[in-house]
């Protein structure tokens, strides 16, 4: 973030996160859905803990981070310091099997499950632990060698797969499409994953939860079904 004053910075923000909720309303009311059903997760990838108190302040509860030994200190602070706040944290970056312990003791919700391997993992883990683990599965829908994500011809087997699993528990489907100026480029990622989802609810899965759109296009994620849009530069501004 720019090296502006810390009051400033706190003005930007609140500006920002009226102007996101006001935009997310209006899309969902577009269409059909109540406001309420669509989840804003906060990126705090390279935010400062003191930025993340303060938007936090300002009534953020869901905060996302992509790297797991980054997240720890911030989690940890932020526990220690808003005992009260009932924060809920987001894994929402790539997620190796080796970090899947420390994962499972830091996030609420890891929307980045992407293979058969990492769920075995992970709900070894969360029985070790005694938790339910949350989690979403990431689909890749681009060709973008960058991204990563389940094939599409492959997620059913992993939904049948982790619903099998007694310590995790699937809640929907997650996909970062290719980055575009012009939302409409993207459009037909997030239709293609709510077609996925609904294709496996009629299969008797129960998958509510689309995490998809970010700064960019997340009107747009909205009005094809997104129930969880993850924005950061749209809320603290450029990233160092």
């Amino acid at each position: 973030m720019k090296d502006i004053k810390i009051g400033t910075i706190n003005s930007l923000i609140l500006e920002n996160i009226k102007n996101i909720y006001r935009k997310i309303s209006s899309a969902a009311i577009r269409s059909g859905r109540n406001p309420f059903d669509v989840k804003l997760i906060a990126v705090t990838k390279t935010v400062d803990i003191e930025i993340i108190k303060e938007a936090v302040s300002f009534g953020l509860r869901a905060l996302g981070e992509s790297r797991v030994q980054e997240a720890q200190k911030k989690i940890a602070d932020c526990r220690a310091q808003c005992a009260d706040c009932d924060i809920e944290w987001h894994m929402i970056g790539h997620l190796q099997k080796n970090k899947a312990k420390v994962a499972v003791e830091l996030f609420d919700l890891i929307q980045s499950l992407d293979s058969i391997e990492l769920a075995k993992e992970l709900n070894k883990h969360s029985e070790k632990a005694g938790k339910i683990q949350r989690v979403l599965i990431e689909v890749k829908l681009s060709e973008e060698e960058s991204k990563y994500g389940i094939a599409k011809e492959s997620l059913m087997d992993l939904i049948e797969f982790v619903s099998e699993m007694k310590n995790l528990k699937l809640e929907g489907l997650m996909t970062i499409p290719p980055f575009s100026d012009n939302p409409e480029i993207v459009r037909p990622y997030f239709k293609k994953l709510r077609e996925l989802r609904d294709q496996a609810e009629r299969k008797g899965y129960s998958l509510p939860e689309l995490s998809m759109g970010m700064t960019n296009d997340y009107e747009t994620a909205i009005l094809e079904g997104a129930t969880m849009v993850r924005i950061g530069t749209g809320i603290f501004g450029e990233r160092r």
